[in-house]
C-alpha cells in the first residue's frame, strides 16, 4: 500500500486510542459526567448510531469479496476495511452503552443528526439519504442496496474485485460525509477525533480504491 494510505490509517489508530483512553477517563469515578453525556437527540448519539450500521455494511461487503476473489491486493484491502470498520463500530456501540442509550432508535429517521445538510448529494448512488425505496435496503448516504450486495455476491474473480472496489468507493464517500458531519456537529471530543480520523483514513482508501479500478481497466460509478 503506498505511504499515504499507512500514514491515515497510522492517524486513524491513533484516534482510537485516544478516543479509548478519554472514554475510560470519563467513565471513571469522580467528576460531573453530565455535561459530557450527550442526549439521545444529539449528533454524537445520532452518529454513533448511524455510522455503526453504516460500519457494518462495510464489513459484511468484505467479507464478502475475500470468500468471491484470490486477489491478494484486494483481499488485503477487504481485511483492513473490515478490520477497521468493526473495532470502529464497537467503540461506537460501546459509547452508547456508556452513555445509558438505545443502538437503535426506531422513533428517529436515519441521519436525523444532520437536519439542515444536505444528506442527498454527494455521488448520486441509491443509497443516499434514503432516497431508495426503503425495500432495497438503501438507508444512509453512500449505503448499498439488497441488490447490489446480491450482484457481489454472484460475481466472482475480476468482477467481483470490480463490483466490491465500486460499491465501496460510493460507500467510502458516504461514510466520509457522515464524519465530516459528525466533526462539525458532535461536542464529544473523542467522537470529533474519531471521526476526522475516518475523514482521512477513507480518503486515503478511496484513493487506492480508485488506482486499484484503474489497473481492471473499469471506472468510478457513480450510482
Amino acid at each position: 500500500m503506498t505511504r499515504t494510505h499507512w500514514a491515515a490509517i497510522t492517524a486513524v489508530v491513533l484516534a482510537l486510542l485516544f478516543a479509548g483512553a478519554a472514554t475510560v477517563a470519563s467513565a471513571g469515578g469522580g467528576g460531573d459526567t453530565t455535561s459530557r453525556t450527550p442526549s439521545a437527540d444529539s449528533a454524537d448519539a445520532g452518529f454513533a448510531r448511524d455510522m455503526s450500521v453504516h460500519h457494518q455494511q462495510a464489513v459484511e461487503m468484505s467479507f464478502i469479496v475475500r470468500d468471491r476473489t484470490q486477489d491478494d491486493e484486494v483481499r488485503r484491502l477487504a481485511y483492513d476495511i473490515a478490520n477497521t470498520q468493526a473495532n470502529q463500530r464497537g467503540m461506537m456501540l460501546g459509547w452508547l452503552d456508556l452513555w445509558g442509550l438505545p443502538k437503535l432508535a426506531a422513533d428517529k429517521e436515519p441521519m436525523a443528526w444532520m437536519a439542515g445538510k444536505d444528506t442527498h448529494g454527494g455521488s448520486g448512488h441509491s443509497g443516499h439519504g434514503g432516497s431508495s425505496e426503503a425495500g432495497d435496503g438503501a438507508l444512509m448516504p453512500g449505503m448499498a442496496t439488497r441488490a447490489d450486495l446480491d450482484r457481489l455476491g454472484k460475481a466472482g474473480g475480476k468482477q467481483a474485485e470490480i463490483e466490491y472496489l465500486q460499491l465501496m468507493i460510493i460507500h467510502h464517500n458516504g461514510g466520509i460525509s457522515m464524519a465530516e458531519g459528525c466533526a462539525k456537529l458532535c461536542t464529544v471530543g473523542p467522537e470529533k477525533a474519531l471521526a476526522e480520523g475516518m475523514v482521512a483514513a477513507q480518503r486515503s482508501e478511496v484513493e487506492l480504491m480508485v488506482d486499484l479500478l484503474h489497473k481492471r481497466g473499469a471506472e468510478v460509478r457513480t450510482s
